[in-house]
């Protein structure tokens, strides 16, 4: 048997169970959970495989910076397609469009922020990402050719220096980077954040250019895990585009400040935009500190 008939058979029958399982979710809600967990991942890998081609393409063309821009945009339309799951973005002053080179920063919930990232990702802007996605098959594939700019946690030395060339890149080629500055999902029920890294607000002063947060609504309603029971619904959720922070004038003893006062705006912006799409009261969390991380090395320079 070839290996085109051994894979229609793989896809024929993945796409069957998928089906099934959403028939059953109707009675059994836990079908849906998985259903659509499937759908997401082979919807992953498929817009993988097409990102690093395009990638390839893109690069001989010359145009390999918005290779990670197309790649989300299939994303986006395959898993709305595939899951029901959709981000509705909410930019009314165009700041994707018109703000370049920025650093863009948001708020990690879950791995469907990747998601999140194929519908807001706007044209000539990168990701960061921790080096060990590297070696992933399909997706670190794409996240290399498509110019990721990859961190190594352990190594702090190679991290200063990686931050730097960032630097370097965005002002040289006007490219944008995208950043979640708590450096992990925080899986949480309500709307909150983690304590904030440093390493996305450094490289934003050192590179001389704005920060502009990206807030998301708590979609816990669409997408939990919990001890006793798993949630993955289809929905719309809310992405805010707050106006950029400009960063001009601005110094490394700075960087505490811009950070805190950064961090507490997108978590006002984030209860009221979470408010309004539940319908419900959310307090504003309390933050132990000033909800910046205090550390050496890799911790305090990267997000």
């Amino acid at each position: 048997m070839s290996l085109s008939s051994l894979l229609a058979y793989f896809l024929g029958g993945y796409i069957a169970l998928v089906i099934t399982l959403y028939m059953l979710s109707a009675v059994v809600p836990f079908a849906g959970f998985v259903a659509r967990s499937l759908a997401a991942y082979i919807s992953l890998i498929i817009c993988a495989i097409y990102g690093a081609l395009a990638s390839i393409i893109l690069r001989i063309l010359g145009r390999e910076q918005i290779a990670q821009w197309t790649t989300g945009r299939a994303f986006k339309y395959v898993m709305a397609l595939t899951t029901g799951v959709t981000f509705e973005i909410i930019d009314p002053k165009r700041h994707l469009e018109t703000v370049r080179p920025a650093v863009f920063i948001g708020n990690h919930q879950t791995e469907l922020d990747v998601l999140m990232l194929g519908c807001m990702f706007p044209k000539y802007c990168s990701v960061t990402a921790k080096k060990a996605l590297k070696n992933v098959p399909f997706l670190g594939w794409f996240m290399s050719l498509s110019g990721t700019i990859f961190i190594d946690r352990k190594n702090a030395k190679g991290a200063r220096d990686t931050m730097a060339g960032a630097a370097r890149e965005i002002q040289k080629q006007k490219q944008s980077v995208f950043m979640f500055p708590e450096g992990t999902r925080s899986y949480s029920k309500e709307p909150d954040l983690l304590p904030f890294k440093k390493g996305a607000f450094h490289l934003a002063v050192q590179a001389g250019v704005p920060i502009v947060p990206v807030v998301v609504a708590n979609y816990s309603h669409v997408l939990y895990v919990k001890v006793k029971g798993f949630v993955f619904r289809s929905g719309k959720i809310p992405v805010k585009v707050l106006d950029p922070i400009p960063t001009t004038g601005l110094k490394t003893e700075d960087v505490d400040e811009l950070a805190r006062s950064t961090r507490e705006l997108m978590l006002k912006e984030i209860v009221a935009l979470t408010q309004k799409v539940q319908n419900k009261p959310f307090a504003v969390p309390a933050t132990r500190g000033d909800g910046v991380v205090r550390a050496s090395g890799a911790d305090a320079t990267l997000s």
